[in-house]
């Protein structure tokens, strides 16, 4: 009886709006801009209308002149429409951090870190928050310079005249828009932006955007452009074969540059589907090629997001040489050699798509007239580059094969060491209201054992489709869910490809299932590791390993193969 039970309402996607001040005139006004007028509404679903989105996934913002918009390095999660007045964004070297008024996570006090430690909640995954609805959304624009919600980072007068002094910039006018990678890579953002003028701003949260773009072929043509020309820029002005480039010859680059995509952006379930089977995935739909060993080597390959797998022939098989992501390069020494010898020709390894890889490919010609007769010496070749003396390490061919290489902060267990103590799960637990977040189990290969704990990945693909936003990533790149706006529809516990979250029954301080009143069904939240972020010193797991057999690693940066 549903009398007998304690419930609470189930929350949904658009119980809270990104602006719940929202009016319908407001989003009818904003329907009829030519930014979305020639949209054809028809094709959007039933379920998530266009004029919904507006009203739901958009809010309208003002900024006086001066106002800090977005910040160089914030994780974006939003994109932003000039609908009046003009922006000004700073662009490379970009903005010192002090400028920037960089924020960190907010710690516990010392009386909450000594009181966790003696008390410990009896009560598993008890929530305290009013039963009868879920807070609204807490206000996270990055805008906000400090605590207190003061905007006004710069002096319009004397600081401005200053930064353009200073800082190379450009203007963004009415119909310009920004953010929009950020929003949708779950990258951070690459340039700040400020209020040149009082200026009117349309945000729109990632979930709009990427709904937008899925539904209209025309705001899909200009944000795949505008990746494109942006993802390369960066890239180029920062690897050292091109950036001693004047403007012209980069422009002229870019303007040659086909952007292209391989692989699912939504990966994780069909990577799942493949590790089932135990077969061999490398050139299959799910691990599709990019470049084949033996075929014509047409292009340099910049890898814009992603990863992707370099690989070699071996009898029936391939052997692993390393891998790519955001910023390698693949075909370099390839295409010189062709060039400087004036012969065509072919990729010596292949390059193949884990899970989904951008790749911003520059053709031969533009490489033979623009870049090749300006370098001082031979670039180095890719296998070389990628993976060094570790080529044939079996443990580096399973990190690859596991996606580990997905990971920023894997957690990864050295068995030989381990005492199996439980002093990690222990320390978690208690830095976590009596509720451990990650698992001592998880995949091996020889003594190394990747443990149930979220890895705070690259590319997180688990915060994709959260209708909330409820999974998202702080400055520091820590992914993290607000629990109070997760509406449990497990999207990201079946999104993560590692089965590193957890769906979990909240209960009240009685320790009774809180449930859904409409279908008497217990509401459940997903949990997953924060990294320990409102400690001191770190995550407690690694702290507690009394022997040192514990380690958070980036698989890519980290030395933890060299004692193989």
């Amino acid at each position: 009886m549903l009398s007998n039970i304690t419930t609470m309402k189930r929350p949904k996607r658009w119980d809270h709006p990104f602006d719940p001040e929202m009016r319908f005139e407001q989003a009818e006004l904003m329907i009829a801009r030519p930014e979305f007028s020639h949209i054809d509404q028809s094709r959007f679903p039933a379920a998530t209308p266009l004029f919904d989105i507006i009203m739901n996934d958009c809010r309208i913002s003002e900024y006086e002149a001066g106002d800090l918009i977005i910040r160089e390095g914030d994780y974006g999660s939003s994109a932003f429409l000039v609908l009046s007045g003009q922006m000004r964004v700073v662009i490379n070297p970009g903005l010192p951090p002090k400028i920037l008024g960089r924020a960190s996570v907010q710690k516990k006090s010392p009386y909450s870190i000594m009181k966790q430690i003696w008390s410990k909640n009896s009560i598993p995954e008890m929530r305290q928050y009013n039963l009868g609805s879920v807070k609204a959304l807490e206000d996270t624009q990055v805008n906000l310079f400090n605590a207190e919600g003061a905007k006004q980072v710069f002096d319009f007068d004397s600081d401005v005249p200053k930064l353009k002094e200073k800082y190379k910039s450009a203007t963004l006018n009415e119909g310009a828009i920004v953010g929009e990678i950020a929003a949708l890579g779950r990258v951070q953002r690459t340039a700040t932006g400020y209020a040149e003028t009082k200026v009117t701003l349309l945000e729109i949260r990632w979930q709009g955007v990427r709904d937008i773009r899925k539904y209209d072929e025309a705001w899909r043509t200009m944000i795949d452009k505008n990746y494109r020309q942006k993802m390369l820029k960066v890239q180029l002005e920062k690897h050292p074969d091109f950036s001693n480039f004047d403007a012209d010859t980069l422009e002229k680059i870019v303007a040659a540059t086909l952007f292209e995509t391989y692989g699912e952006y939504e990966w994780a379930r069909s990577y799942r589907a493949e590790q089932a089977k135990e077969t061999n995935i490398i050139g299959s739909d799910a691990e599709p090629w990019v470049a084949r060993e033996g075929d014509y080597a047409d292009g340099l390959l910049l890898i814009g997001a992603g990863f992707a797998r370099i690989t070699s022939k071996m009898g029936n098989g391939h052997r692993n040489l390393g891998y790519l992501s955001a910023g390698d390069y693949f075909g370099m020494s390839e295409l010189y050699t062709a060039w400087k010898n004036n012969k065509e020709q072919h990729w010596q390894v292949s390059l193949s798509a884990l899970g989904y890889v951008h790749v911003l490919r520059i053709p031969s010609s533009v490489l033979h007239e623009l870049v090749f007769p300006n370098l001082d010496k031979p670039p180095v070749a890719p296998a070389e580059q990628a993976s060094k003396p570790l080529a044939a390490d079996a443990t580096l061919a399973w990190a690859i094969g596991e996606r580990l290489i997905n990971g920023t902060k894997t957690m990864m267990i050295n068995m030989d060491l381990c005492v199996r103590c439980d002093d990690c799960v222990r320390a978690c637990e208690s830095g976590h209201d009596g509720n451990p977040r990650f698992l001592r189990s998880g995949k091996t290969q020889g003594k190394w054992m990747a443990a149930h704990s979220c890895m705070h990945c690259v590319d997180p693909v688990c915060m994709i489709g959260c209708p909330t936003g409820a999974i998202h990533r702080t400055p520091e790149g820590v992914v993290i869910i607000n629990d109070e706006t997760c509406i449990g529809c497990e999207t990201c516990a079946n999104s993560c490809p590692y089965d590193n979250i957890r769906m979990v029954n909240i209960r009240d301080a009685n320790g009774k299932n809180l449930h859904d009143p409409l279908t008497g069904d217990a509401i459940k939240k997903a949990t997953k590791c924060d990294l320990c972020a409102s400690q001191y010193g770190g995550p407690a797991c690694v702290r507690a390993c009394p022997v040192g057999a514990l380690q958070r690693i980036d698989i890519k940066t980290s030395n933890w193969l060299e004692a193989e």
